[in-house]
C-alpha cells in the first residue's frame, strides 16, 4: 500500500485537472444560459467530482490509486 504522500502526489495533478474543468463548465453554463443557480451549479459541480474519475480510467490515464484492483 503507498503512503498518504505518494497518493496525493499521484492524485494532485487529477484534482488541479478537476477543479478546472470544473470551473470551466460553470463558465460554459453561465454564458450558454444565464447564471445557474446554487442547486444547478452545485449538480454541476458534484457530476464532473463523480464523473471525472470514471472518464480518466476510460482513457487509460487514471493514477494507481484510482484502478480497479
Amino acid at each position: 500500500m503507498s503512503s498518504t504522500a505518494e497518493k496525493v502526489r499521484q492524485l494532485l495533478p487529477h484534482w488541479a485537472a478537476m477543479f478546472l474543468l470544473m470551473i470551466a463548465v460553470l463558465t460554459l453554463v453561465e454564458r450558454v444560459a444565464g447564471a445557474p443557480g446554487l442547486l444547478l451549479s452545485a449538480g454541476l459541480v458534484v457530476a464532473v467530482a463523480i464523473g471525472y474519475p470514471y472518464v480518466v480510467r476510460a482513457l487509460g490515464v487514471a493514477p494507481p490509486v484510482w484502478q480497479r484492483p
